[in-house]
């Protein structure tokens, strides 16, 4: 193997020539990887005056440069274009919209958030989604203003997806 299984970075090998292109090359790979931070969502054309150390998510239908490496983070270095294949699980802050992005089933997933619950300071906020809760109805006294507030609290967290509908 010529290539970490990941990231792809570079091994050295015994009585390598010019180890340090390859040590350079290696290095490339993590600046543009470790803790990833992309400008903006996924674009198919290359911007027309990129500073160096810019990355960039590619979308699904590049075009000029960016052609035929649909899905890859891009950097722009000192020697141009530098594109890197995502895998699974890789991700990246999308600078522009303070969102982070996965790469996830063989497609990027932007500004969504996976996990079982939320908890701050200790006490859980959110957790899975619970059972559907059936709209007031009945009882003998009926106070028209209790339902209709109980109903607006129901279709938020329906709407919410914090319970079923």
């Amino acid at each position: 193997m010529s290539n970490t299984p990941r990231l792809r970075v570079p091994f050295l090998s015994p009585g390598q020539a010019q180890k340090e292109f390859f040590h350079n090359e290696a290095l490339q790979t993590l600046d543009i990887l470790v803790a990833a931070a992309v400008e903006e969502p996924p674009r198919n054309s290359p911007p027309s005056a990129p500073a160096v150390g810019t990355c960039y998510i590619v979308g699904s239908a590049p075009t000029g440069v960016w052609a035929g490496t649909a899905q890859n983070i891009v950097a722009f270095t000192s020697g141009g274009w530098r594109f890197t294949p995502p895998f699974e699980g890789l991700t990246a802050y999308v600078r522009s919209t303070a969102t982070s992005a996965a790469y996830r089933a063989g497609a990027w997933e932007i500004g969504v958030l996976r996990g079982t619950n939320v908890v701050i300071g200790g006490q859980q906020v959110v957790g899975g989604r619970a059972g559907a809760i059936a709209s007031a109805s009945g009882g003998t006294t009926v106070d028209a203003q209790a339902r209709s507030v109980i109903d607006q609290i129901l279709g938020a967290m329906r709407q919410h997806g914090l319970i079923e509908t």
